[in-house]
C-alpha cells in the first residue's frame, strides 16, 4: 500500500503532462502562428486601384465632397404646394345669416320638388303610352318632304321572329315586283297609245297604278306582316282572302284583254302588225306580259308557303273569330258608340212619359 498516495483527495503528485518539453515547443509555435495571422494584411502590398466608392459605413455621404462645400449649410429645394381648396359653401355658411340660410333651403326645396314633379310626369307618360312606340319609317321619305311623313313602322329584323323573317322579306319583294310591273304597264300602254291611239287603255293603266299600289300594301302585305309579327289568325285570314284576289287580278292582267288597261299576252300578240312601231310595242308588251305571268306564279308560291306555315302553327277559324271579337271590342270608337247607345236607351227608358192633354176642361 506504500505505492499509493497517502491523501487521495489532495493535489496530484504526479508530473504535469503539459510541462513536457515537446508539448511546450508545439504550444509556442502555434501561438506565434496565431499572432502572425492576426497581424497579416493582404491589401498592404497591393497598388491603389481607382474603383468606384460605394456608399456605406466606410464611405458616408460627403466622403468625396470638398471641405469647403462641407462647411456650407444645407439648402433644400423649394417645392410649390397647391393652394388650399376654397370651400365656398363653408365660408358662406359661416357668414350667412339665418334668414339667408332659410331662403337658400327654400330654393333648394323648390328645385327638388320641381325635379320630382318632372320625373313623375315622365313616368306617367311612359305608363300611359303604348308599348314599343317607335317612329314611323315607311314609306322612306326624306326629311321635310312637303310636310309628308312616314305612315307605318316596319323593321323585319326586329319585329318578325327569326323563323319567319325570310318569308316576310320574300312577301315584301313580291309586293315591290307588283308595283314595278304596274309602272312598267303604264309605259307599255303609252307605247300602245302612240302606236294605235289606245286612250282608254292608257287611262286605265294609270288608275290601276294609283289604286292597286297602296291598296295592295294595305290589304294583303300589312295583314301578312302583322300576322307573322303577332301570330294573329285574323290577319292570316285577311291575307289569304285578299291575296287570292290579287292573284286573280294578276292573272287577268297577264292575259291582257283588249281595252283592259294592261299589256298582256293578247295585246302583245296583236301589236305585231309588221310595222316598226308595232314591233317595238309588241316587244314591250310581251316583256310586261311575261312579268305578269311571273308575278302570278310568285303569288301562287307565296300563298301556298304562307298557308303551310299557318296550318303548322295550329291556327283555326275559331281562333280568328275570337281575335276579331276581342279586337272589335277593344276599339275605342266602337266602345264609345256602344256607350252612347246604352246611355240614350237608359235615358229614354227612365224618362217620365207625358200624358196627352185632355180634351175636356
Amino acid at each position: 500500500m506504500s505505492q499509493f498516495d497517502d491523501n487521495p483527495f489532495g493535489p496530484p503528485t504526479v508530473d504535469n503532462p503539459f510541462a513536457d518539453p515537446s508539448v511546450t515547443q508545439v504550444t509556442q509555435q502555434s501561438s506565434s502562428v496565431q499572432r502572425g495571422l492576426e497581424e497579416f494584411n493582404p491589401f498592404a502590398d497591393q497598388p491603389n486601384l481607382h474603383t468606384t466608392n460605394v456608399r456605406g459605413a466606410a464611405n458616408p455621404p460627403g466622403y468625396n465632397v470638398p471641405r469647403e462645400a462641407m462647411n456650407q449649410p444645407a439648402v433644400m429645394a423649394t417645392t410649390e404646394e397647391p393652394p388650399p381648396a376654397y370651400n365656398r359653401s363653408a365660408q358662406q355658411t359661416a357668414t350667412m345669416t339665418p334668414a339667408d340660410f332659410q331662403a337658400a333651403l327654400n330654393r333648394r326645396q323648390e328645385e327638388l320638388e320641381r325635379k320630382a314633379a318632372e320625373l313623375q310626369r315622365r313616368e306617367e307618360e311612359l305608363r300611359n303610352a303604348p308599348y314599343n312606340v317607335r317612329r314611323n319609317n315607311w314609306p322612306p321619305l326624306p326629311e321635310n318632304c312637303c310636310g309628308l311623313e312616314p305612315c307605318f313602322y316596319q323593321d323585319i329584323n326586329i319585329e318578325i321572329p327569326v323563323d319567319f323573317q325570310t318569308v316576310v322579306r320574300q312577301l315584301y319583294y313580291v309586293w315591290i315586283f307588283h308595283t314595278l310591273l304596274l309602272f312598267a304597264n303604264v309605259i307599255g300602254t303609252l307605247a300602245a297609245l302612240l302606236h294605235r291611239g289606245a286612250f282608254s287603255m292608257f287611262g286605265l293603266s294609270i288608275i290601276y297604278t294609283l289604286l292597286l299600289t297602296p291598296f295592295s300594301f294595305l290589304c294583303w302585305y300589312r295583314p301578312g306582316y302583322k300576322a307573322f309579327r303577332s301570330d294573329s289568325s285574323f290577319n292570316f285570314m285577311v291575307f289569304f282572302f285578299l291575296f287570292f284576289f290579287q292573284f286573280i287580278i294578276t292573272t287577268i292582267q297577264a292575259m291582257g284583254f283588249k281595252d283592259g288597261g294592261s299589256c298582256g299576252i293578247i295585246i302583245a300578240l296583236s301589236s305585231f302588225d309588221g310595222t316598226v312601231g308595232g314591233i317595238i310595242t309588241g316587244i314591250i308588251s310581251m316583256m310586261i306580259a311575261i312579268g305578269f305571268v311571273t308575278a302570278a306564279f310568285l303569288d301562287i308560291i307565296m300563298l301556298s308557303k304562307v298557308h303551310r306555315i299557318y296550318r303548322s302553327s295550329g291556327a283555326s277559324m275559331a281562333k280568328a273569330q275570337a281575335e276579331f271579337t276581342s279586337e272589335f271590342l277593344k276599339n275605342e270608337h266602337v266602345r264609345g258608340a256602344a256607350t252612347s247607345a246604352a246611355t240614350a236607351a237608359m235615358q229614354s227608358q227612365f224618362q217620365p212619359q207625358r200624358s196627352p192633354p185632355s180634351r175636356f176642361p
